[in-house]
């Protein structure tokens, strides 16, 4: 069982970095397209370079003040409990969380240790396998942990183990296909899509948004019959596609933005050559010259 605080922190963690991801992956594309390459996390310029690390820190700081929100103050200190000082079995949710919340503490500290030290340089290939390696354990974590769950609260985590699954193959897949853009940017949506959805289920099971005929009692959604929870989980799907719209328009924009803003000459030739290969057009009729410069 979950809180409405525990699904808006990592979240918007979620959220932000793959906002983040989106974006800079959009910009590095439309600067040099011939060139593009897969980047497990994205510097951010300006201030004289100081906040180039800034994503990492996100990454993790905030997975590490998260895991001690689940580890120390959500069982209240309690960790032990018993004579024989074993784990306290009414926080074990918390303590799991806590398990998946140290491995992207973790990737955040070996990346920024790559990135800033000459203890540990690591290629980018090896860092988007990192980054799939704390995907991987999340995707454990609710897999498993979804199965304790029934009815309209399973349904959420189930989607939510699809969004974390497309995470680990685009996190994969961005160590195999360095040079592909559509990878690098599937990896951004991903991200952002998870972060999303986390604030949809905080929302629905434990804010203003739950469906009629169901309600949070105890330490689990009750739905009234059949028909409440089957129509809870229309209107997840609902809310699930809804999203995904609202991201396809956010990455339409934002390239729409990075192209009028940082487009290379490269990216209208490209996107010519394309044309012209799916259309049959012959060099002399080439679309290029009825493009103006």
């Amino acid at each position: 069982m979950g809180s409405f605080k525990g699904h808006v922190l990592p979240g918007s963690l979620f959220l932000i970095v793959g906002a983040w991801h989106i974006w800079a992956a959009l910009v590095r594309y439309v600067s040099d397209p011939r060139s593009f390459r897969v980047r497990a996390w994205n510097g951010v310029s300006g201030f004289g370079g100081k906040l180039w690390h800034l994503e990492l820190y996100v990454v993790a700081i905030g997975a590490f003040v998260d895991m001690c929100i689940e580890f120390f103050y959500s069982p209240h200190l309690k960790i032990f409990v018993g004579s024989e000082k074993i784990l306290n079995p009414a926080h074990m949710n918390d303590f799991e969380h806590a398990g998946m919340l140290l491995m992207f503490f973790l990737y955040g500290l070996v990346a920024l240790l790559s990135e800033k030290t000459n203890f540990l340089p690591l290629p980018e290939g090896t860092l988007c396998l990192l980054g799939a390696a704390a995907f991987t354990s999340e995707y454990l974590l609710f897999y498993f942990h979804s199965t304790a769950h029934t009815g309209l609260e399973g349904y959420y985590h189930l989607l939510l183990v699809i969004l974390v699954g497309l995470c680990v193959l685009t996190s994969v897949a961005g160590a195999l296909f360095p040079s592909s853009f559509p990878v690098d940017l599937a990896n951004g949506i991903s991200i952002t899509l998870q972060g999303l959805w986390f604030y949809q289920t905080a929302f629905t099971l434990y804010g203003s948004m739950m469906p009629t005929g169901c309600k949070l009692e105890g330490n689990g959604i009750v739905c009234h019959d059949k028909e409440s929870q089957i129509r809870g989980e229309f209107l997840a799907n609902f809310q699930f596609f809804g999203l995904i719209v609202l991201t396809f328009l956010f990455v339409l924009a934002c390239y729409a933005v990075a192209a009028v803003k940082y487009g290379h000459q490269d990216l209208r030739q490209i996107h010519a050559s394309e044309f012209d290969a799916v259309c049959g057009v012959e060099d002399e009729d080439r679309i290029d010259s009825y493009i103006p410069s």
